[in-house]
């Protein structure tokens, strides 16, 4: 089962990979105004050959109505994609569709099935291969098919001259013509979309590498942060207790005793450094199972183990979220509240307070202290990596945690000055990246 954070990097991956899907869409699209462009010009070359070179009668007018509606098709299309940016699977089909139309048109008026260049169905169907989904393939092989049975059955061929023996027929010159412009056009443009999609690919494949290794860093340092949180608390009472024994007459008066403490002092010291290093290098970590919850529930637990194991002296937890909505318990979201809530405690001992509620579509969670406050400079550049005024080398590193965490949820952190004294900080994170929709719940079940 996936956590909160694993889900959301999905959907953002998703997007980005929606993203450069319309791109290739639009790079294909313009691929297939370039070619019509060419049918619209050789279409003008054959029939004047055909017409004037060969003798043979054609329909000028009729054909060269519909060579204008194919022309002014193609001129909206190409301005059609120069204002819009995405193009979808559905455009593609139907512009392919636009172009096995006025190719029938076109055989209709000029012999039908015995045109030669009814062979140019197979590049049409060729290109909806590479370019569309499978439906949108199998729909135009059934198409391009009923074309040419209407051809066959509903159109006459055309009156052609007999070859005089030396050189060969228009029919033989046309089938040649036919299998040399397939081959050249197949040749060009699939290279050129074979390229588009590599491309495509690739830098899907990109993004895919950029948000896992953003998911690692992230994930790491919110485990080697809550580490540090965690055993800052014991290695600070250890201190304070050696300290106390240092000045006691029994330690002092005791060469060898003192010199045992004061070496229990300098390991205490060496674990607070190692610790401050984890937070640097954020190295491998365990990490934890996901376990189908509840919002309330998770937040309830969440309060009360911060509150089992911190020196708080007085929590106020408000629980005002309303009707309990089911979530997968992510660790990398609860280290995330209990970053901001120790950073609180730090500055404000005495009090510390902790309220949930559920505003729209968003779970809104604020933490309130009374402490000194956000110097400005800190409320300017709050988030940032290593901004800080504690001093320390991993200093406000845990807080950048934070909103990148909050980020990848598609949610957001505010932080103000309460005008009573002390600071509040808002998690605002979007229930569809941390809630359980059906056909997960019947997964997980």
């Amino acid at each position: 089962m996936a956590t909160a954070t694993d889900a959301a990097a999905s959907r953002e991956v998703q997007l980005a990979a929606a993203s450069v899907d319309d791109a290739a869409g639009v790079e294909n699209m313009q691929q297939l105004i370039q070619l019509r462009w060419i049918a619209v010009v050789g279409q003008i070359v054959t029939i004047a050959v055909a017409h004037w070179g060969f003798g043979i009668a054609l329909p000028l007018e009729q054909m060269l109505g519909v060579l204008a509606f194919l022309a002014a098709f193609n001129l909206a299309s190409q301005l059609r994609w120069k204002v819009h940016g995405d193009v979808a699977n559905g455009e593609l089909f139907l512009a392919l569709l636009v172009d096995v139309a006025m190719l029938t048109a076109q055989l209709f008026l000029s012999g039908g099935a015995s045109n030669p260049f009814v062979f140019l169905y197979l590049l049409q169907v060729i290109i909806g291969a590479v370019l569309l989904e499978p439906w949108s393939t199998w729909t135009m092989v059934g198409v391009t098919s009923l074309c040419f049975a209407g051809l066959a059955l509903f159109s006459g061929p055309l009156e052609l001259p007999v070859s005089n023996g030396h050189l060969p027929g228009p029919y033989v010159l046309g089938v040649l013509t036919c299998f040399a412009l397939n081959a050249a056009l197949l040749v060009v443009f699939i290279t050129r979309i074979g390229r588009n999609l590599r491309g495509r690919d690739a830098r899907l494949a990109d993004l895919r590498q950029r948000a896992a290794e953003e998911e690692h860093i992230v994930r790491m340092g919110l485990l080697a942060s809550g580490a540090a949180h965690d055993l800052g608390t014991p290695l600070a009472t250890l201190s304070v207790i050696l300290g106390d024994w240092r000045r006691l007459p029994h330690f002092s008066s005791d060469p060898e005793l003192l010199d045992e403490v004061s070496e229990m002092q300098a390991q205490v010291q060496r674990c607070k450094t190692i610790l401050s290093g984890i937070l640097l290098a954020a190295g491998e970590a365990r990490g934890e199972s996901s376990v189908e919850t509840t919002v309330s529930t998770f937040l309830d637990d969440l309060a009360e183990e911060w509150r089992a194991t911190r020196p708080v002296f007085e929590f106020d937890y408000e629980n005002r979220f309303g009707h309990d909505l089911a979530m997968v318990s992510d660790s990398a979201l609860k280290q995330a509240v209990c970053n901001v809530l120790d950073n609180a405690l730090e500055a404000s001992p005495h009090w510390v307070r902790l309220e949930a509620t559920h505003v729209a579509d968003t779970l809104r969670l604020t933490v309130s202290d009374d402490g000194p406050g956000f110097a400005p400079e800190l409320l300017a550049d709050f988030g940032k990596a290593y901004v800080s005024t504690k001093g320390r080398p991993e200093g406000g590193l845990g807080l950048f945690l934070v909103v990148n965490v909050t980020r990848t949820l598609g949610g957001s952190v505010r932080v103000r000055n309460r005008p009573e004294g002390g600071a509040v900080v808002t998690l605002s994170l979007p229930l569809a990246a941390i809630i359980l929709d059906e056909e997960d719940e019947e997964r997980g079940s």
